[in-house]
């Protein structure tokens, strides 16, 4: 996959899944940033899916 398509899928995946994310907003608020962000990188789906589009991109 070319570079620029995957920048752009994954601005895609942002703003479809992540900027309104009702889970990761509940989780910040009941346990913390930190959480929340772990969440987001470890068990989420949306979150994996990213992790594997910058590995392509580095």
């Amino acid at each position: 996959m070319r570079q620029s398509k995957t920048i752009m899928e994954v601005s895609e995946l942002l703003d479809t899944f992540c900027e309104d994310c009702f889970l990761h907003a509940y989780l910040k608020k009941e346990q913390g940033k930190c959480k929340a962000h772990k969440f987001c990188i470890k068990e989420c789906t949306v979150g994996l899916k990213l992790k594997e589009y910058g590995k392509m991109l580095s």
